[in-house]
């Protein structure tokens, strides 16, 4: 069962939507209203630790095309739900899906440490990657990344995570070719993957 839609947790900012609206109408080839050197680039070097505990850079993503997602574990609704999408159109990528990586970055890592990173991840498909690491750490790439993320405390005491909630798209170098929305429509999505996968390093 698809969880129910929250009022806070992994809002989109505008600005995320209409970045990811532009570089995602440049790799389909549809015409975007911002010109390309207006874009800003997403994506760039860092230094995190997996839900392995071993430390990994974006030297480790390098030769396959990566899906990278951001967010926090106990996300209510919008991260358990895009993370659901995202196994099921694995599945339907047959033997496709493992041409590519997987990778959900906590924003919340003061929680997530690498084991509860593991066992979260793990729930949805073996083959996503939970990334940790300091609070700068973070910073930093959430910042290569233009993502967006503030802690919003509640009521009770406790708190959730407002935050960007799109897929980006990677190709094998590293470089961002387009993005998959929040509940984008299966096809479109697995569409997306599917050209995402038939990328290599020299294309």
């Amino acid at each position: 069962m698809r969880p129910r839609k929250g009022l806070l947790a992994a809002a989109v900012p505008v600005a995320a939507i209409a970045i990811a609206a532009g570089a995602t109408a440049l790799w389909m080839g549809l015409p975007s209203r911002a010109p390309v050197q207006s874009s800003p680039t997403i994506g760039g070097p860092f230094t995190l630790v997996d839900d392995t505990g071993a430390q990994v850079t974006e030297a480790a993503l390098k030769g396959k095309p990566t899906v990278m997602y951001f967010g926090y574990t106990f996300c209510p609704d919008v991260c358990p739900t895009t993370l659901t999408d995202l196994a099921q159109w694995m599945q339907l990528l047959g033997p496709d899906a493992d041409r590519l990586n997987y990778v959900f970055v906590t924003v919340d890592p003061e929680h997530d440490t690498p084991k509860v990173m593991h066992d979260y991840v793990s729930a949805f498909d073996p083959r996503i990657r939970g990334f940790t690491g300091t609070s700068d750490q973070i910073a930093k790439i959430a910042s290569e990344y233009r993502i967006y993320y503030k802690r919003i405390p509640t009521s009770d005491g406790g708190y959730v995570m407002d935050h960007t909630s799109i897929l980006y798209l990677m190709d094998a170098n590293g470089k961002s070719v387009g993005s998959i929305l929040y509940q984008e429509e299966t096809p479109s999505a697995v569409a997306k993957l599917k050209k995402l996968a038939a990328r290599d390093a020299s294309s």
